[in-house]
């Protein structure tokens, strides 16, 4: 059995490594490789008294690539960055985007008008706004005692 030099700066970045990877996120290695993994574009939800926007970075996909839907006040972005086609005249040093199919869902309250919901795409962020419905009043019922 060969002993071996503890560094526990590997032990360190193994740990490190693992929970990136548990949670999904792009890590990097003494290599410097990035795996490849599901990516999610990042996304930025506000709301206004009238309206929820949500803005979600997804460069380098064509608008025809992305589908919203908006089903029992589940909004679920989804679509696909597709990868170059390959050159046999490059030699890619580094290949560090992500590529492939993606899907993000958020849960909104019951009062929004998915109907009026309106999505805009330019330079590689989609806005979507969804207004917002008045909230229904609790109708007040009258029970007769006999």
């Amino acid at each position: 059995m060969a002993i071996v030099k503890w560094d526990p700066w590997q032990e360190i970045e193994d740990m490190f490594n693992r929970y990136t990877r548990a949670v999904g996120w792009p890590r990097t290695g003494r290599s410097e490789m990035i795996e490849a993994a599901d990516w999610s574009p990042r996304v930025d939800i506000a709301e206004t008294p009238q309206a929820y926007t949500i803005r979600a970075e997804i460069p380098s996909v064509d608008k025809d690539d992305v589908k919203i839907s908006i089903d029992g006040g589940m909004v679920t972005l989804s679509g696909e960055r597709r990868q170059e086609k390959e050159d046999k005249d490059k030699t890619w040093h580094r290949v560090e985007r992500f590529y492939g199919s993606f899907s993000r869902s958020f849960a909104l309250p019951d009062t929004i008008d998915a109907a009026a919901a309106k999505a805009t795409f330019k330079d590689g962020l989609l806005t979507l706004d969804i207004p917002k419905t008045a909230p229904s009043k609790p109708k007040g019922i009258e029970v007769k005692v006999a």
